[in-house]
């Protein structure tokens, strides 16, 4: 059923509404021009697996409280970028929930399972192999943190570009919980809560929480009136924990599940298909597409963990983590978007994987630190169906078997009152097994004896790493930290899923692992009494075997033109930047934040048939210069308090897509942002939240492929406004 549209309040009432405080009564503004002046609470972060004051971390980490993502409208982990310094985070194309991650220009765009991310996705301190259902949902959250740089002395292989961590809502010692219901235009109905208790005096804590996501299309299938571009959500998790009274011992279970039964993403078509016998025009909306293909793009995500921990004396404590995740994914994508078959796919992807973490903590008086034991066994693979021109049939098959075991120890000396120096070092040993069949068949229903089979094989990749970390800090004075640290991380290679051995023989050799060296020079400032947070990073990488999903055409053997997705290491790079985080708070009634940030990335060395094309190359999902600010305004009413918040980012030209189309490029454009949330008292609240309010048309992704007449562009979300309510028991 489709649910009646609300109509969308215009720019302008959002400006004015986000303009309140300075339009209202002189007696109601007095009691904002106060002397009385408000300093900054203290953000705690896990960074380095133990808790610390994010001031205190000589880690570029950029920490959001729950209050701070329900006053900036935080949905999912995809609207964290513009509030993250050099972070582009988006779903990918073709999907609601499988995620594009890159930090300081590294990351990976190619979901397919041969191939890992460059940015590590943890929840609640379980590493989410695979970018399927990775783009959480925001409920029931204590803070998520994002760790820019590479973080292998920690957290491993495919941190290279650094790691985003949610951190759900501990377990409660008494009855605690809240619930949020919430509408919008393009029919969207949310709803999401959590309740905890504890029973036995604390003994046995219980949490159990949840959300329902729903929204109508941003745009439809003009086959069949479908829509496109939806959402259809289900989440949900339950934890459980015992603390026995008198000891330092506990356990805690948790289980979540989310289920996206949304639709196919919508995309413009920029051109006219030389394949299409209608000519069917390039379309003009962002979202419309006309597909013959079933509507379908399910996704399902689920985990299990078992988190012991034991506080052995006042110093030492020991904490082991059991997990297991899993997703399944069935998703139709139309490349051409057209009821006719020109290049029609479906792909089916499912992964497994279970991990064990042990980990001793000490806090002494002048050192504290961590080591620990890690083992990974992970297995991903699937089947994708390729129909192109209703012509030639093809299958992607196989699995990729992932073996890892790691040591680490990061360890943090205060040798002077104002000088400290950290280390850290992780060892891992990792094998990849490869399992490839891909066939070619006669026939739509990719039934019967093979035509052909462009690859089979079984092929076994082991490597070693060693990523060593070490950090200098300096407390210039109480208010003022300075450091250094020079760190590696590395993502390892493999094998090439959609290898095609008959036409190019080169493509079943692996690609190497990735490795960045990283030195980065930063400060951490409280200045202004308490009122001002300001945080300053430098940083320069050498980069090395960039891993580069391509797209190359070419004639097949009978005739007709074929496309081949090729895997290729890119050779050697420099990526430099600078990064600024501000928080002010000048009153009590007043609140800045933002971020300015740069990066200049080059590739030294991209050898193309052996002539080095360095200089014609650009990274993508990399913007040169990104900035945000946040203004919000606190205003005491005879009822409660009014804050309005008013929000503005703004993004440099970047390419989505290694082939570099400009046809494809998103040029600079610029956000805004506005909320007002009424609290009338700490249990009762109401908001209306707007975004893209100006209604900017901005593209995130696209496809290219000459050899299939396809040029398509994925854009962000449009107009959209929320107004809900917030209860807290």
């Amino acid at each position: 059923m489709t649910r009646r549209r609300l109509a969308a309040p215009s720019p302008l009432h959002f400006a004015i509404l986000a303009a309140l405080g300075a339009a209202l009564p002189a007696q109601a503004q007095q009691a904002t021009a106060e002397t009385a002046v408000t300093t900054l609470d203290t953000v705690k972060v896990t960074a380095r697996k133990r808790e610390e004051s994010l001031q205190d971390v000589p880690v570029a980490v950029t920490a959001l409280t729950a209050e701070q993502l329900d006053k900036l409208a935080i949905k999912d982990l995809g609207d964290l970028q513009g509030q993250v310094p050099n972070l582009t985070i988006y779903a990918a194309r073709g999907s609601n929930t499988t995620i594009t991650t890159f930090i300081r220009g590294v990351g990976q765009a190619d979901p397919l399972w041969g191939v890992d991310p460059g940015v590590g996705i943890y929840f609640d301190d379980v590493y989410i192999a695979r970018p399927q259902g990775a783009l959480l949902d925001v409920y029931d959250v204590q803070r998520v943190e994002v760790l820019r740089g590479p973080q292998g002395t920690l957290y491993g292989k495919n941190t290279i570009g650094g790691a985003v961590k949610y951190v759900s809502k501990p377990l409660p010692t008494s009855t605690e919980g809240s619930v949020t219901l919430a509408v919008g235009n393009y029919g969207q109905v949310n709803a999401k809560g959590g309740v905890g208790t504890a029973v036995n005096d604390g003994q046995v804590r219980f949490r159990i929480a949840g959300a329902s996501l729903n929204r109508d299309g941003y745009g439809k299938n003009l086959t069949d009136g479908s829509p496109v571009s939806d959402q259809a959500t289900t989440s949900g998790r339950v934890s459980l924990g015992w603390f026995p009274t008198g000891s330092s011992f506990n356990a805690l279970v948790s289980v979540d599940r989310t289920v996206d039964a949304s639709h196919m993403r919508g995309f413009q078509r920029l051109n006219v298909n030389p394949f299409d016998p209608a000519k069917t025009p390039a379309t003009t909306g962002r979202y419309d597409i006309a597909t013959g293909m079933p509507n379908a793009n399910r996704t399902t995500s689920e985990g299990e963990s078992l988190t012991l921990n034991w506080g052995v004396t006042s110093d030492w404590s020991l904490k082991y983590i059991l997990a297991h995740r899993a997703s399944d994914t069935n998703t139709s994508i139309d490349f051409d978007g057209l009821p006719n078959k020109i290049a029609d796919v479906r792909a089916e992807y499912h992964d497994s994987s279970q991990s064990h973490e042990i980990q001793a903590a000490y806090e002494g008086q002048n050192s504290s630190g961590v080591i620990g034991l890690y083992y990974f066994d992970g297995r991903a693979g699937g089947t994708v169906r390729n129909n192109f021109f209703n012509l030639s049939f093809g299958t992607t098959n196989g699995q990729v078997y992932t073996e890892g075991k790691a040591i680490f120890g990061d360890w943090s000396w205060r040798l002077t009152p104002q000088f400290s120096v950290s280390t850290g070092l992780r060892y891992t040993d990792e094998s990849k097994r490869a399992v490839v069949l891909n066939q070619a068949f006669a026939n739509d229903q990719f039934s019967g004896t093979p035509i052909a089979v462009p690859a089979n094989f079984d092929k076994t990749r082991s490597v070693t790493n060693t990523s060593p970390r070490v950090s200098l800090e300096y407390k210039a004075s109480n208010a003022i930290k300075l450091y250094t640290t020079a760190s590696r991380g590395f993502k390892s290679g493999g094998y090439n899923i959609r290898a095609n051995t008959l036409a190019f023989p080169s493509s079943g050799r692996p690609f190497e692992d990735e490795k960045l060296d990283s030195l980065e020079v930063g400060a951490k400032m409280i200045l202004d009494g308490g009122r001002l947070e300001l945080n300053t990073a430098l940083f320069h990488n050498k980069y090395k075997n960039v891993q580069l999903s391509v797209f190359t055409s070419y004639t097949q053997a009978n005739g007709q033109p074929g496309f081949f997705g090729d895997f290729t290491n890119a050779g050697k790079a420099t990526v430099q930047g600078a990064e600024v985080e501000f928080l002010w708070t000048p009153t009590t009634a007043w609140r800045l934040s933002g971020n300015l940030a740069t990066l200049d990335a080059k590739y030294d060395e991209y050898i193309d048939r052996g002539v080095n094309v360095a200089d014609q190359k650009k990274f993508t999902n990399t913007p040169k210069f990104q900035a945000s600010v946040n203004i919000e305004h606190y205003l005491p009413l005879a009822v409660g308090t009014l804050r309005s918040r008013l929000g503005v980012s703004h993004r440099s030209k970047v390419y989505p897509t290694t082939d570099l189309a400009e046809s494809l490029a998103q040029e600079a454009y610029t956000l805004v942002n506005a909320g007002l949330i009424w609290e009338k008292d700490s249990k009762l609240s109401f908001f209306l939240q707007g975004a893209n309010l100006t209604n900017k048309a901005y593209k995130t992704d696209g496809y290219n492929i000459a050899a299939l007449g396809v040029l398509n562009a994925y854009y962000g979300a449009p107009r959209t406004f929320t107004v809900g309510g917030t209860y807290k028991f």
